[in-house]
């Protein structure tokens, strides 16, 4: 269809009627935004009808604006080489634009140029295009508007985005100018109006494979960016990490840690559960202080820790921030230099459940946060594999000890069950029998525990302890229920490969207890089943679907349930196949 379109609005498009052209911009725009990529072959004949609609000075200011907004979406929905050939056409007439009295005009216009400066030089792939000659065309014109005071704030912002993308792709081409515009740059750092774009600008810039040379702006900018943390703007904290967190990436040389030191004091107050983003990028950028400057963070590391291990103890940490913290720990702990150390960090990660294990109580902390303090000692311990296996022993001692609170037992079992899961633990004889003998426990919390433990554990080595997880599904009746929590364990955990000579046996066993009266039971039972049907969807899910038309209406029913189990987020090789059976 799509040469067909072209061809009848090619006429269109040269006609003198502004109604007709501003229609075709509109259907144009429409056919890029859906087809990204299909008017790739059909450049040549568009180029004369935009360039005539931008050149015409008899023109509404709207048709201008529609032309450039059309060309917008063209240039940002295909691959550059497409108008390699046409930017000597284009280029003239866009910086006409930029220089136009109107603010909307100028506004769209700079966009546009921004858009054409990734698409002269892109710098993620190789290019044989001389962007060299265009520089001088657009330069000036971006510069005049940079520079401009009284102008509207919408072409302020854009012409900050646009002169920052100028010097991200072609800064080495800009020889004496880059310092005074650089400077510009800081000024506008300064205004409340622009401090924002500003920052997102230098990120981009800071960021150029070129290495631009910030270093006459840093003393100055640097102090600017760290009173950014304080004020009470959210976008602008994000933005102003993101900015930091680039600038020690990159320009580690070329910062003196009396700078850093004034960004550092910045940071504790950032890191509280009542913003789990920010914390999370605060936690980000002094993982990356941790790695480029380790003596730095040993001043601060006090008061920064303080926050940092009230978050782990928070119901709220998941996700993201829970991540960003086991990054900062595994740096931490491997600089040499904080005053923490492993067994520190260990002590002071566990101290909460150990405290109130003293003073005799149950679960005092949230149930999330024994999963987060897990999360964090077992990726310390996989940071300094020396000091791994007596945390193992110590948790293995925790569990078996008739002392032990069931505060205590749950943590252990949690951080034997994250270890277990990347680590073979087969060298732990006694491990078995202690989290069998915990299926016995008078705690719900120890029990559930346990079964996750078991699970992971056996993730980690299935050829000893998935044949005898079987058959103790098998035998142990009371059991039972734990024991398939924790092969849902096992099967969400391992690797399909791994899992494959095991399948039948898993298959035939769930398929046993897909009548069991126990409604909970069955419930676990579809979720192995929906689990395990991953693995191998293309046999599996006809012999899941076959069991439809089983007798039984339990059998039914769960059946069903394990389709539930097949969806997931992300996609996968069983969507295709699922099409065919849902409906």
């Amino acid at each position: 269809q799509v040469p067909n379109i072209i061809k009848a609005l090619h006429k269109q498009l040269k006609e003198k009627s502004i109604k007709s052209r501003q229609g075709c911009f509109s259907l144009l725009t429409e056919l890029a935004s859906v087809l990204p990529g299909c008017l790739a072959d059909h450049t040549p004949a568009l180029i004369p009808g935009i360039v005539f609609s931008l050149a015409d000075k008899s023109n509404s200011s709207n048709m201008r604006i529609d032309t450039l907004s059309f060309l917008h979406v063209l240039l940002c929905n295909h691959q550059p080489e497409v108008f390699h050939p046409h930017v000597k056409a284009l280029l003239p007439s866009v910086v006409a634009c930029i220089g136009d009295p109107f603010y909307k005009i100028t506004s769209e216009a700079l966009l546009v140029t921004q858009q054409l400066v990734k698409v002269l030089r892109p710098l993620d792939k190789p290019c044989n295009f001389d962007a060299k000659p265009y520089v001088k065309d657009l330069f000036p014109g971006t510069l005049k508007r940079l520079k401009a005071a009284d102008i509207d704030q919408e072409v302020k912002e854009r012409a900050i985005s646009c002169m920052g993308q100028i010097i991200y792709n072609l800064g080495d081409h800009l020889s004496t100018d880059l310092q005074p515009t650089l400077k510009i740059f800081l000024e506008r750092l300064k205004n409340e109006i622009t401090r924002l774009t500003t920052v997102k600008a230098l990120t981009l810039i800071a960021s150029s494979p070129l290495k631009i040379d910030l270093r006459p702006i840093l003393g100055e900018g640097l102090p600017i960016l760290a009173s950014f943390l304080r004020k009470n703007q959210r976008a602008l904290k994000l933005s102003t990490l993101n900015a930091l967190d680039i600038l020690v990436k990159n320009y580690s040389d070329s910062l003196k840690p009396a700078m850093i030191e004034a960004v550092l004091t910045e940071l504790p107050v950032l890191i509280t559960e009542n913003d789990m983003h920010v914390s999370q990028v605060t936690i980000m950028f002094l993982t990356t202080l941790a790695k480029v400057y380790p003596s730095c963070i040993s001043k601060i590391s006090g008061s920064v820790l303080a926050e940092i291990f009230q978050l782990v103890h928070s119901p709220l940490l998941q996700g993201g921030a829970l991540n960003a913290i086991i990054d900062f720990f595994q740096a931490l702990v491997l600089t040499k230099t904080a005053a923490m150390g492993y067994s520190e960090l260990v002590k002071q990660l566990t101290a909460p459940v150990y405290s109130s294990a003293a003073a005799g109580a149950s679960l005092t902390l949230h149930k999330q946060a024994y999963h987060s303090i897990s999360k964090c000692v077992a990726a310390l311990s996989s940071a300094c594999p020396k000091e791994a296996p007596a945390t193992v022993n110590q948790f293995v001692q925790d569990v078996k000890s008739p002392k032990s609170s069931p505060a205590v037992q749950v943590l252990a079992f949690l951080f034997l069950a994250e270890v277990g899961r990347t680590t073979n633990l087969g060298a732990q004889r006694e491990l078995r029998a202690v989290i069998l003998e915990a299926f016995a426990s008078p705690s719900e919390e120890v029990k559930s525990a346990a079964a996750y433990a078991l699970g992971n554990v056996s993730a980690g080595n299935l050829k000893e302890y998935l044949p005898f997880m079987l058959k103790e599904i098998g035998s142990q009746p009371k059991r039972q229920y734990l024991l398939l929590h924790s092969l849902k364990e096992v099967i969400s955990s391992s690797p399909a490969d791994s899992l494959a000579p095991y399948v039948e046996d898993i298959w035939a066993l769930l398929f046993k207890h897909c009548e069991c009266t126990e409604e909970g039971t069955r419930n676990v039972v579809a979720e192995c089943l929906g689990k395990l049907t991953l693995v191998n969807p293309a046999e599996l899910l006809p012999r899941l679907r076959k069991q439809l038309s089983a007798g039984s209406p339990h059998a039914r029913s769960t059946v069903v349930t394990a389709i539930k189990f097949t969806i997931t987020d992300q996609p996968q090789p069983i969507d295709a196949l699922l099409k065919g059976c849902i409906g």
